[in-house]
């Protein structure tokens, strides 16, 4: 079954950096967000962010979902999907347990596909060594 890209309901945006606006700092939200204008430092959600076609973003990204239809430099990571569009352009580190090129997209990165997040398992515990007896003397 092939992954289709996901829509963007641009009604539901929470936030939205807008073109000729620049950012730099830390970016946390809830909700979706879009970047059409330039951003520079760190982004954290657990949510879907959205880098429009003319949005140009170096950061490290921590999010649920990402979507690149612009430009994008740093460590990108995404607990659910990656999407890079034909017009998206990526140069860094990739991380997600899904990820979706499309063509005509540029992509000039180390990219990791990995199993979504489960609860660490405890290392197993060596077992106990049980005391041993005095050796006895033969009479």
């Amino acid at each position: 079954m092939k992954d289709k890209p996901k829509e963007v309901d641009e009604a539901k945006l929470a936030g939205l950096i807008d073109m000729e606006s620049e950012f730099t700092g830390d970016l946390v939200f809830r909700g979706s967000f879009r970047i059409e204008g330039h951003f520079k430092g760190t982004i954290k959600s657990d949510s879907l962010l959205v880098v429009g076609e003319r949005g140009k973003v170096e950061a490290d990204v921590k999010v649920g979902q990402l979507v690149i239809n612009g430009e994008i430099r740093g460590n990108l990571q995404a607990t659910d999907r990656i999407e890079i569009h034909d017009k998206g352009r990526v140069f860094g580190t990739v991380a997600s347990p899904r990820l979706v090129v499309e063509e005509g997209a540029f992509l000039e990165a180390t990219c990791q596909t990995q199993p979504a997040q489960a609860a660490p398992k405890p290392a197993p515990q060596p077992a106990a060594a049980e005391p041993k007896e005095p050796a006895r003397e033969k009479s």
